[in-house]
């Protein structure tokens, strides 16, 4: 039976399937020092990112059959030979695969010192060759996506601590030194409403949240900025309370990324300060050396929004200009991506043309606001306020 033909895999199927082959891919990683074990044992937010893409791209190198597909690990010896398949992809996971799909000719395609130079920009380190290969960015940019996608779902968060730790073991030894996974899953949001507080209470920037003063520290500052503009987002669009009511952990994924942008768009000053909750300002060389790397991008993509935005202006009075059609902007492709995923149009992927281009671009730029979102549920003061939130959310998504 060809995998075109196969029943509808079933979501466990594929689950159990990726962190079968996560773990070795992983191990991969290490052996190859694309990952190395310190790596491996930080509870890094990158490393949410960095796993699944490494697993996606390797899946991709292993793909023999046009269209691609994933042979899945056997069972037992004597159990038929299965794959994933765009045809028998379960439905949850099937704009992802479509996503991989379009990367693998790309990847198959190279010559292998390009092919390792892009698992090493996947993993963040610089590229071997150099002037580096323009299309090796934009595929790991789909691939990180992907994998951004995979890391919020609590399916995979619940089991990544034990594909890490599987990869550390590999190649051990006798060695009695052992090095322990420090990744923690966040908090598990269920969806249930509180009693109190009430929905107007928690919708509004200009709310004072008890826990937070005006001589509050700056990871507070920060923290209550962006959850206060969390609820704004949720307050006025519609559609994410839709996802609030049949996916809870998605919703809240997407808000975060939302409130991201909306602080680093409306918030954040020509000269890289921060003008948040109750109007007080906070530059970055106030902030603790711990929390500047989340500072530094937070502004930095309200200057890279900026830029983007006065660049698409630009572009769309020439399109007019010329007697074209000026293309959608790139900041709506974003808030596109960050609502319905990096697969939420495949009719975007056309390779001949310059929207592609412009996706791209969109694709990298999407990544950076999730990862950022990622980041922040890594820290210990944010996860302190996540029950709070949780419960905020439940009351604006009734």
């Amino acid at each position: 039976m060809s995998p075109h033909e196969e029943d509808k895999l079933s979501e466990t199927d594929v689950q159990d399937s990726f962190h079968s082959y996560l773990k070795s891919s992983l191990t991969q990683a290490k052996i190859e020092h694309l990952l190395e074990p310190e790596i491996l044992a930080s509870a890094e937010a990158d490393l949410m990112i960095t796993g699944p893409a490494l697993c996606l791209y390797f899946a991709a190198l292993r793909s023999t059959t046009i269209p691609p597909s994933v042979p899945l690990p056997r069972g037992s010896k004597s159990a038929p030979p299965r794959h994933l398949s765009e045809a028998n992809c379960p439905p949850a996971f099937l704009s992802f695969f479509r996503v991989w799909a379009s990367t693998v000719h790309k990847i198959q395609g190279l010559d292998p010192s390009l092919q390792h130079d892009l698992a090493r920009i996947i993993c963040g380190l610089i590229p071997l060759i150099e002037p580096s290969d323009p299309s090796l960015s934009g595929i790991a940019a789909d691939l990180r996506a992907v994998a951004i996608e995979i890391s919020q779902r609590r399916t995979f968060q619940d089991r990544y601590a034990s594909d890490l730790q599987a990869a550390l073991d590999a190649g051990r030894g006798g060695s009695n030194l052992q090095v322990k996974a420090s990744f923690v899953p966040p908090p598990m949001y269920d969806g249930a409403g509180p009693s109190s507080p009430s929905k107007k209470s928690a919708t509004s920037r200009s709310y004072s949240p008890t826990l937070f003063s005006p001589v509050s520290p700056a990871i507070e500052f920060i923290r209550e900025t962006l959850y206060a503009a969390l609820a704004d987002v949720l307050e006025r669009m519609p559609s994410l309370r839709r996802i609030l009511k049949r996916d809870p952990p998605r919703a809240y994924f997407a808000s975060t990324a939302f409130a991201i942008l909306d602080v680093a768009s409306t918030a954040v000053t020509p000269d890289g300060t921060i003008v948040g909750i109750l109007g007080r300002e906070l530059a970055l060389s106030e902030c603790p050396d711990d929390l500047k790397p989340l500072m530094a991008e937070l502004v930095s993509i309200g200057h890279s929004v900026r830029q983007m935005t006065e660049e698409d202006d630009l572009y769309a009075v020439q399109c007019l200009q010329e007697g074209e059609e000026p293309p959608e902007p790139r900041l709506e492709r974003v808030k596109k991506m960050l609502e319905g995923g990096v697969g939420y149009d495949q009719t975007q992927l056309d390779d001949e043309s310059d929207t592609r281009s412009i996706e791209g671009r969109a694709v990298v730029f999407t990544n950076r606001v999730n990862a950022l979102g990622l980041g922040i549920l890594q820290i210990k003061t944010f996860r302190e306020r996540q029950a709070e939130i949780f419960k905020i959310l439940g009351v604006i998504g009734d």
